[in-house]
């Protein structure tokens, strides 16, 4: 029988790996773009989940809203404090799982996740912990990467070279309308999906596997556990992926990485 719990505990070590917070750093604009998509008003009460380092509580916080940001790995917890404090900003930020979320019901006027809630091992909990934390009448508003995107080819191919347990659902399912449906639809009023894409800007291929291996901790996890041989083929593959997502123009890499954007009325 699939122990979740178990499948958690690897999950927090694998993102507690490396410094996702460099990683983060490609992903501020579509914060500020989902906290202007869910109508943020001065006041609001905002709680950010699977927060990072903080980018959607921060954005924000800098809009006047009350902003909590949580996260499991503590790390980023603390890079997030960090943030706050240089740039004076009154976010909060906890430790906490996105399956139990340490607040009250109800208590939120928006509950946003950025590539964040996507990734629980117990979708449904996490979608009923997302719902349940809204206020009546509030808005959920996420940005999950899409199946066919290049963030979910790139996790596919992960899982290839290190196959996720049994009956574990792929995260990226969350950029499908009919999952979300299944996961959210009993509970909402309305639901609103755009196609976006979130640009990741690097010297070239090498550039972004050196930042991505060194940072990571999936792409960490793969080198870690394949011989020489086999991470070479899983970089062949890999290239190829950045190669067909790749937009430039020039000799650069320009990575395009299609993700929806939902929005919903509980």
């Amino acid at each position: 029988m699939l122990d979740l719990e178990v499948v958690k505990q690897k999950q927090q070590q694998t993102w507690a790996t490396g410094d996702f917070a460099v990683i983060g750093w490609n992903t501020v604009y579509p914060g500020e773009l989902l906290c202007e998509a869910v109508d943020l008003r001065a006041g609001h009460k905002i709680l950010d989940v699977a927060a990072g380092s903080g980018n959607v509580a921060l954005s924000a916080a800098r809009r006047n809203c009350e902003a909590v940001g949580i996260d499991y790995v503590p790390a980023l917890i603390e890079r997030a404090r960090l943030r706050a404090e240089a740039e004076g900003l009154p976010a909060k930020f906890e430790v906490a799982d996105c399956e139990q979320i340490p607040f009250a019901d109800e208590s939120f006027d928006r509950v946003l996740s950025l590539y964040g809630s996507m990734f629980a091992p117990d979708q449904e909990k996490a979608a009923r912990e997302l719902i349940r934390v809204c206020r009546r009448g509030g808005l959920i508003g996420m940005g999950n990467w899409t199946p066919d995107g290049f963030w979910g080819q790139t996790f596919a191919l992960v899982g290839r070279y290190l196959p996720p347990p049994t009956g574990v659902r792929p995260p990226p399912e969350w950029g499908t309308e009919k999952r979300l449906i299944e996961l959210f639809g009993e509970a909402t009023s309305s639901m609103h999906s755009a196609r976006r894409s979130a640009l990741f800007r690097f010297r070239d291929n090498q550039h972004w596997i050196d930042v991505f291996g060194t940072w990571f901790g999936p792409i960490m996890r793969v080198r870690e556990n394949l011989d020489d041989g086999g991470y070479a083929e899983f970089l062949t593959e890999l290239n190829g992926i950045l190669d067909r997502f790749n937009q430039s123009d020039d000799d650069t890499l320009l990575v395009s990485a299609d993700y929806l954007e939902v929005v919903i009325v509980k």
